[in-house]
């Protein structure tokens, strides 16, 4: 396909937006010989506790959302012969974690309207096996959570949320991580509303939740590494109990943390201009365009996913091929669950199990949203998008 943009350089799917300052906070924690876990990565966990509204909530920085979700379900137990219930439409870490426990997986469909967790699937996937479920906030669009908790305390289960994409989410104006969940697991990767290159974050009211996460995210040794290296005495000593894991957040991380948390709320009233102008420019065209947050709540807008409706004369897979000859990075949003040979196998899965999912699946596809995109970086991804269904 020709084209006048094929001399512009291609646009990616994602980029991160790094500023002067996470630069020179990076700088300074390299000069300070302090590069592993130490007053940075403790001073990141404060301020995420107080951007969340409350100081005295528990955050435990860790290297990856993986990592938290792993320690949230060890500390509350989870283990050979329990269930967890989760979707099939995620990524595979929301559900691996619960392998690496000796645990099952319990996959149920999504509600096609949000694409969210299929919360009327829940209680007819509950057995006396299931100790947990694990909702996704899509795409950065709340799980109803007020209505998954009810059914959560109603069978006694516990929730660990996996928040991936739903920083700073809201629901019922309340930010996601504050609800009622035993525990909330947010994303730094590169690609999310705010980035530490790697890295996340487990946030609980749990006390013992979060010092048993905490043991365990540096290889169930008793006592703080940071304490332990910066103490005025000498304090050499320590135990290990528990065989832990390593999972820590480095400082160098955590100085970009510090900064792109203060530029999180200007990251994402960016993406909401990019996606306002997206609903306008995508109306007329036979596309399903993802569902806004209700009663003025937050939507993230870590994805802007669009479906193909019935009327489009392309496939999802053309769609993409275009747009990536016009010079447009797309991704899909997931190859879900019960397409891969590992939880097929393993759980005798089909599609037919997960129609909704399924479907959306095979008409989806992510197009850029990310707050570094210039005005005309919006300009040419609308182009394409219209250029691939014949608009103009």
């Amino acid at each position: 396909m020709s084209t006048s943009s094929d001399k512009l350089p291609f646009l990616p799917f994602a980029l991160p937006e790094i500023g002067d300052e996470e630069i020179a906070e990076v700088v300074d924690t390299l000069r300070s010989g302090w590069v592993t876990t130490g007053p940075k990565a403790k001073r990141f966990e404060q301020a995420f506790a107080e951007f969340l509204g409350e100081p005295q909530i528990e955050c435990i920085a860790v290297n990856s959302a993986t990592a938290g979700l792993h320690l949230a379900l060890e500390a509350l137990g989870l283990g050979p012969g329990d269930e967890v219930i989760t979707t099939t439409h995620t990524f595979t870490a929301t559900a691996e974690v619960v392998r690496y426990l000796g645990a099952d997986v319990v996959l149920v469909d999504i509600d096609p309207a949000t694409m969210n967790i299929a919360l009327d699937q829940i209680e007819a996937a509950i057995t006396p096996r299931t100790k947990a479920i694990i909702p996704v906030h899509y795409a950065g669009l709340a799980v109803d959570m007020l209505a998954l908790l009810d059914i959560a305390r109603k069978h006694g289960l516990k929730v660990v949320e996996d928040a991936a994409h739903a920083l700073p989410t809201t629901l019922e104006k309340e930010l996601i991580g504050t609800l009622g969940s035993n525990a909330t697991v947010f994303s730094f990767y590169a690609n999310k509303t705010m980035t530490t290159g790697e890295g996340g974050m487990l946030v609980t009211r749990d006390p013992a939740l979060a010092q048993r996460a905490r043991v365990m995210r540096l290889h169930g040794i008793n006592r703080d590494a940071f304490d332990r290296f910066t103490a005025k005495v000498p304090s050499w000593y320590y135990e290990i109990v528990a065989p832990g894991f390593k999972y820590n957040l480095t400082d160098i991380a955590a100085a970009l943390g510090l900064h792109q948390l203060k530029r999180l709320p200007a990251f994402q009233a960016r993406r909401e201009q990019i996606a306002a102008r997206y609903f306008e420019a995508f109306a007329d065209l036979p596309l399903i365009l993802p569902p806004r947050a209700p009663n003025e709540d937050v939507h993230s807008w870590h994805l802007y996913v669009l479906r193909l409706s019935n009327a489009a004369t392309v496939t999802r897979d053309e769609f993409i091929e275009r747009m990536f000859a016009l010079g447009i990075g797309c991704s899909v949003h997931y190859v879900p669950l019960h397409q891969h040979p590992y939880w097929k196998e393993r759980y005798g899965l089909t599609a037919e199990m997960f129609p909704e999912s399924q479907k959306a699946y095979e008409r989806l596809a992510s197009i850029p949203i990310y707050s570094a995109m210039s005005d005309a970086d919006v300009d040419r991804v609308i182009s394409a998008v219209r250029r691939t269904f014949g608009a103009a």
